[in-house]
This record gives structure tokens, sequence and C-alpha cells, in this order.
């Protein structure tokens, strides 16, 4: 009853810069906590950033200064704005989101995308 669903992702040359963006749809009541994990190759799925719908943001060390994570309430949308992006940006990129869900918000799940690709390359 809740998708994620992913785009912007594809290809783009070091330095440069690409804008994601997830959005969920389905029956929602609130969401708390929004934002972008990834997974290189041969690696384990880590943070990206993440951002409530307070504000408050999360970023890990690796894009701190370069990724900008902001939201859209009203559409349930969160976008990363990807900067100066490096070769090691090169992942499968998730959205995630903590949804309260249901006719009555009586439960609460947390989603993820099928994940988009995200290449760094000359």
């Amino acid at each position: 009853q809740v998708q994620l669903v992913e785009s912007g992702g594809g290809l783009v040359q070091p330095g440069g810069s690409l804008r994601l963006s997830c959005v969920a749809s389905g029956t929602i009541f609130s969401i708390h906590n929004m934002g972008w994990y990834r997974q290189p190759p041969g690696n384990q799925r880590d943070l990206v950033a993440t951002i409530t719908s307070d504000g408050s943001t999360n970023y890990a060390d690796s894009v701190k200064g370069r990724f900008t994570i902001s939201r859209d309430n009203a559409k349930n949308t969160v976008y990363p704005q990807m900067n100066s992006m490096k070769p090691e940006d090169t992942a499968v990129y998730y959205c995630n989101a903590d949804v309260r869900s249901g006719v009555w918000g009586q439960f609460g799940n947390n989603y993820w995308g099928q994940g988009t690709q995200v290449t760094v390359s000359s």
C-alpha cells in the first residue's frame, strides 16, 4: 500500500552533479524519516543522508560538503543534490522511508525503493 519510486540515476562524469528523487505514494498519514542509502559494487549498503519531517539532517562523512538532502513534505518527496561527484560515489542508490499508514495510521513500516544505479566515470 506504500511505494517508493526513485528516479534520476545515470552516468555522470567526475566533478559533475546529479539529482535524484524519491516519491512516496499510497495511503500515508506521515513520514518521519526519509533518505538515501547506497551500495557500491561488492560492498554493504551504507548511509548517504537522511532528513526528518522537521528538517533535521544526517550525512555520511564521505558526502558532507558535496551532497545536500532536502524534502518536499507536501509531495512526500526527498532529493539528494549530489555535487562534485567522485568515482567512489558509484553505487546503487536506495530510497528509504519510515511511514505511518493505514486508514487510522495504525501501523508503521520502513520501506525501501528498488534502487537506481549511479555511475561516476569518464
